[in-house]
């Protein structure tokens, strides 16, 4: 007797991803969407973009993005292959071709928590992707929590211990972005 397995499924590449409907990731050879967000947390992502535009036109260095920009990297030990940051900033060089993802990782990456963001696992999903831009080269990752009135600045150097930030303080990006700052009331106003 034997058994007939069905063809294994083939990985999908950053090609796959370009033409995937909605916001998603490549993890693991695997398309995986990630879930749209409510008023608040689209809000406060797009007051980062927004700033961090302003930044980069003043000063006339780098690109910010709002969601939905494609960061292709080199495969990373955990099978991710692309981020797609709520907010970012970016320096190095642009795609030949405007309309591909960005190759290489982001220098600052903002993370806006949605309503399922909260809890056990999804703190460890965090945690393992805060790991994985640090590994493909990303300098600071903010964690924004609109629930606590919060930004949380992560960095390559102490990833398990951010500085907060909170009601009447600014957020920094430092080094990525030197001089930027965002009022956290402002954020979440």
């Amino acid at each position: 007797m034997s058994t007939v397995l069905p063809p294994p499924t083939p990985r999908a590449t950053i090609d796959d991803l370009m033409r995937a409907d909605g916001k998603a990731e490549l993890i693991g050879g695997r398309i995986v969407h990630l879930m749209p967000t409510g008023d608040i947390p689209s809000t406060v992502a797009f007051e980062i973009a927004v700033s961090l535009r302003e930044y980069a036109r003043a000063i006339g260095h780098g690109k910010a993005y709002a969601d939905g920009i494609g960061f292709a990297v080199p495969e990373l030990p955990s099978g991710r292959e692309s981020f797609s940051p709520d907010a970012s900033y970016y320096t190095g060089s642009l795609p030949v071709n405007g309309m591909r993802f960005v190759e290489g990782a982001p220098d600052f990456a903002a993370e806006v928590r949605s309503e399922n963001d909260y809890g056990p696992a999804a703190e460890l999903e965090m945690a393992e992707k805060r790991a994985d831009y640090f590994l493909a080269g990303t300098l600071v990752v903010w964690d924004v929590d609109p629930r606590a009135g919060t930004v949380m600045k992560y960095t390559p150097a102490d990833p398990t211990h951010p500085t907060t930030f909170g009601p009447g303080q600014e957020a920094d990006a430092e080094p990525v972005a030197p001089g930027w700052r965002l009022a956290v009331d402002a954020l979440f106003a």
